[in-house]
């Protein structure tokens, strides 16, 4: 049963340009067309895969990874490679609106058209957003990519020496006759632990519905088959003769192999302990998510006006638990035409106020310096009619005799006048 569950089929060879705002400037492409490295030929033969067998990818966001899994000759896959993504932007949770920044959750699927050799980002291929499940809830959004250049405003970047390879499974596996691979894009990976961390977390319903066919894949290690109805994901589920399912519409009654459904029941049994435990460990805080719509039409309000070449800030608004809307004091506009005209009415009119400032600077100066030239000019008027002050000369006084010197009485003032006298006649 496990074998029904993965898709494989007819080669589609054609092959469509696609990309994150992306196009197709190059004439060819090599870097397409080069092989897996020795190393990972040898590898892969060790657990007994083939270069061209089926192929799927798995994300995690918080851990910052992107791994790659072949199926082996028995049918169930194993992870040949893994990948530090370079960038991927927005929060942890799944893109809700175009614009909004964020790199999609949940599981997609690549056909050979959505396959981009001459993207400008090096290499490219879209992920498929929106699927079955974003359109059944509404969720707009395009060119969501898995893509080099190590650059991301949506998408999974990579370093182009990594696409090149995760490039080359696809493109491998293609060849091999799988006619679609599934990538599988979670928050984190769906532990118990990771899981209790984020209990309580608006997205948490989200993710629980994710985990279920992480828990199925986790199981079988085979791709699981993915339907939508009631505008929620079901797994491995199996409608009756002649049913659909419909995204939007009621869940036919649908029945699983009881083998999986043995098989899950003890997973959820030794997961649920595990939970348990992990509310009752330290664990690390969480990280930041988008707060549902709210927040993805903030966010995307915030990028159609970047992309007209409004002056915003640098970094994209959050939404606070409380309802209060964080922006940075950074700002900036895209480098794009819009943004170039913006700009340069900005400049004149930045050079028209200045100039305007300038003029009533000269104007002010102006009146200063005449002020203070007639100032200077009723100083001098005023000097020149005062009348001259006339300086009074005191004379000396003359000095007191020494403090120790008596003043002489009357009778030796006639004796020395006498003496004086004589004197003055003997020619003393």
């Amino acid at each position: 049963m496990f074998a029904k569950l993965a898709r494989t089929g007819i080669l589609i060879t054609a092959i469509a340009v696609a990309g994150c705002n992306d196009s197709s400037m190059k004439d060819f492409a090599p870097e397409a067309n080069k092989p897996l490295p020795d190393k990972i030929l040898a590898d892969m033969r060790a657990k007994g895969m083939v270069r061209t067998s089926s192929v799927m990818a798995r994300i995690f966001k918080e851990e910052g990874k992107l791994e790659i899994w072949k199926a082996k000759t028995n049918g169930r896959y194993d992870m040949v490679a893994s990948y530090d993504i370079c960038k991927w932007s927005g929060k942890l949770g799944p893109k809700y609106t175009e614009g909004d920044r964020q790199a999609p959750e949940g599981f997609y699927t690549v056909r050979p058209a959505q396959m981009n050799p001459r993207s400008n980002y090096h290499l490219s291929f879209n992920i498929g957003y929106p699927n079955a499940y974003d359109r059944a809830n509404g969720r707009t959004g395009s060119n969501l990519m898995v893509h080099g250049a190590c650059s991301s405003s949506g998408c999974y970047s990579m370093t182009d020496a990594q696409i090149e390879q995760i490039y080359a499974f696809g493109r491998d596996a293609f060849q091999g006759g799988q006619t679609e691979f599934q990538i599988q894009a979670f928050p984190f990976r769906m532990t118990a632990a990771n899981m209790a961390r984020y209990r309580n977390d608006p997205n948490y319903e989200f993710w629980k519905m994710l985990k279920v066919g992480y828990d199925n894949f986790e199981i079988t290690k085979v791709p699981p088959k993915v339907d939508v109805c009631e505008k929620r994901y079901v797994f491995n589920q199996v409608a009756p003769e002649g049913t659909t399912f419909n995204p939007t519409g009621p869940c036919p009654a649908s029945t699983q192999p009881d083998s999986l459904k043995s098989a899950y029941s003890a997973y959820q049994s030794t997961y649920e302990a595990a939970f348990n435990g992990a509310l009752k460990a330290s664990t690390p805080a969480p990280k930041p998510t988008i707060a549902g719509i709210k927040e993805a039409s903030i966010v995307s309000d915030w990028s159609k006006r970047r992309a007209r070449g409004e002056r915003v800030p640098i970094d994209p608004p959050s939404l606070n638990s409380d309802g209060s809307v964080t922006e940075t004091a950074r700002m900036g506009r895209i480098d794009s035409p819009a943004g170039r005209k913006m700009a340069a009415l900005d400049a004149e009119k930045a050079a028209k106020q200045k100039a305007e400032e300038q003029r009533l600077a000269a104007i002010e100066a102006a009146k200063q310096a005449k002020a203070q030239a007639l100032a200077e000019k009723e100083a001098a008027k005023t000097a020149k009619e005062a009348p001259v002050a006339t300086a009074t000369i005191e004379a000396p006084a003359e000095p007191a005799p020494p403090a120790e010197t008596q003043a002489p009485s009357a009778d030796e003032s006639r004796v020395t006048r006498l003496k004086n006298k004589l004197l003055g006649m003997f020619g003393g």
